[in-house]
């Protein structure tokens, strides 16, 4: 498998956590580096990072940061995380006198302000909980501490990367040269610590020498299939059509697809699942016209205390974002 096709989504580096603003895409890339839980909270709200593996990602960092900005000053503590890298010792210290108790504070703060910002992504609450059993447990040195945390929230995103990986791998052989694939919403290495999940698939089926078209549903109302799906496919070289949303109906019962493939922001125990708005219509069209129907998840996104559908909380954003194609 080509590692080269990862795409740098999140990570902390140099005391900042790193993302790629997705809401400039595709007009410009732009990284930007967050200092403070305010504005990964601020990242998180407006969709800047998006996601269910990448929100469980910047969740974990997030904490890092809450450590940097609370009990150093803003000064960086934690080494460069990559996740092709190994795990360094951290590199810069706390404020004279600090203790496990002091930092364990600023966690179950930062953590209760970060956990309010996406309420549908189990990945999110998931790394948290993480992350607070490593400082919650009877750990007493402050430097072990903080080597344990940075060793788990890099263990969250080594996972991601090889779950996803795994995911498409075992997810390309369902695909044939010459196939069709619809997708919704943004599914690739943004979504991700990486490399992605339902457009992982096609990745891994274009990097067997499988002839693969994406037809990518444009999303409404932040369109992130338009922007940000087409923008993956054409960095990878997949051919790509963008679809509009009310199009899926017409091309689905012409025969023009040969499978659905998307992801999923939790499922529950009963498989149930919950995914950005408009999925369902297209599962019902796809069992319509007897075309398959995947959903390509990394374990991580399965929430086993949700009974059902209609146990996962659904969020309900801003109005704002129907009324307005700008406002990304």
């Amino acid at each position: 498998m080509n590692t080269s096709a990862i795409t740098p989504t999140v990570r902390l580096r140099h005391g900042r956590l790193e993302l790629i603003d997705q809401t400039r895409l595709p007009a410009s890339y732009e990284i930007i580096r967050l200092g403070t839980v305010d504005e990964v909270c601020e990242a998180i709200r407006s969709l800047r990072v998006r996601g269910a593996p990448a929100l469980g990602l910047a969740a974990a960092y997030g904490l890092l940061i809450a450590i940097e900005e609370e009990l150093a000053g803003g000064k960086p503590v934690f080494h460069s995380t990559l996740p092709q890298e190994a795990v360094s010792p951290p590199c810069g210290s706390l404020a004279a006198g600090t203790g496990v108790d002091e930092i364990r504070r600023a966690l179950e703060s930062a953590s209760a302000r970060i956990l309010e910002t996406r309420p549908t992504a189990v990945n999110l609450g998931r790394a948290l909980c993480r992350m607070a059993r490593v400082y919650g447990s009877n750990q007493e040195d402050p430097a072990a501490l903080l080597q344990a945390l940075l060793v788990e929230a890099d263990a969250i995103h080594r996972e991601d990367l090889e779950m996803c990986m795994a995911l498409g791998r075992h997810g390309a052989e369902l695909l044939a040269s010459g196939d069709r694939v619809l997708t919704h919403c943004n599914t690739g290495g943004l979504a991700t610590g990486g490399f992605g999940t339902a457009l992982g698939v096609v990745l891994c089926a274009v990097q067997s020498n499988k002839d693969v078209h994406v037809y990518a549903g444009e999303t409404r109302p932040l369109l992130q299939g338009a922007r940000l799906t087409a923008w993956e496919c054409q960095r990878h070289s997949i051919p790509v059509t963008v679809l509009v949303d009310g199009a899926a109906a017409s091309l689905l019962s012409s025969g023009g697809i040969s499978s659905v493939i998307v992801g999923a922001d939790r499922i529950a125990a009963n498989g149930d699942t919950a995914n950005k708005v408009g999925t369902l219509g297209l599962a019902i069209l796809a069992d319509q016209y007897g075309i398959p129907f995947y959903v390509a998840a990394p374990s991580s996104t399965i929430d086993p205390v949700i009974p059902d559908g209609e146990s996962i909380p659904i969020e309900q954003r801003d109005a704002d974002e129907v009324c307005r194609f700008d406002k990304t």
